[in-house]
């Protein structure tokens, strides 16, 4: 360094080797750069995923206590309640791709709609305040699943894009960051119906 503010200060070229070295070093700080913000991003998506898995137990937990409520009022309903245990049981195993959970959790709420229509079919199963008691708590914890649905796949659309994106997708190829998969849940098949007025 001491050469080369010397070679300024007398007015004398760069030495070749310096111009090198220079370029090297910012190199090598634009790597390590985009190589931590990929691992940043991943980590990111990683940590929202947990979110949607934790409001995702919620609704597990809550199920069985909604189908209690609605035996109660149409014991003879028995296939409906059975399909949505066999899809929570499917949702709860899960799996490893965010695809196939999502292909599940789908079809669990769609089971979980159709036991909350019932209400509409049983006047006092409606009226019954502990049923809309756990109606209301399911819907919020819906709501809940959807903002750590958005949280998760706006970090996903960030990897994404840094995985897919010139020069950054250079360093994701060499070091094997891949993209993820965002977690898709059908706005139709989402919504829980509301009770009645």
């Amino acid at each position: 360094m001491r050469d080369f503010i010397e070679a300024a200060g007398r007015g004398g070229g760069v030495e070749p080797w310096m111009v090198i070295l220079g370029i090297g070093l910012l190199v090598m700080l634009w790597l390590g750069g985009t190589y931590n913000g990929l691992v940043r991003l991943r980590q990111h998506t990683v940590e929202s995923w947990s979110g949607i898995d934790t409001e995702l137990k919620r609704r597990y937990d809550l199920i069985p206590n909604i189908i209690e409520v609605c035996k109660g009022y149409a014991a003879h309903e028995k296939e409906v309640f059975e399909r949505v245990v066999q899809a929570r049981n499917e949702a709860m195993r899960g799996g490893n791709a965010v695809k196939d959970r999502a292909e599940k959790e789908n079809a669990l709420t769609r089971g979980v709609g159709r036991i909350v229509a019932l209400a509409e079919s049983y006047p006092d199963l409606k009226a019954s305040k502990h049923f809309a008691d756990l109606h209301d708590e399911l819907t919020n914890t819906e709501d809940r699943i959807q903002a750590a649905r958005r949280f998760y796949n706006a970090n996903v659309r960030d990897l994404n894009t840094r995985c897919e994106a010139f020069p950054s997708n250079v360093i994701a190829g060499m070091f094997g960051f891949k993209k993820a998969d965002y977690f898709e849940i059908q706005s139709s098949e989402r919504a829980v119906p509301k009770l009645p007025e």
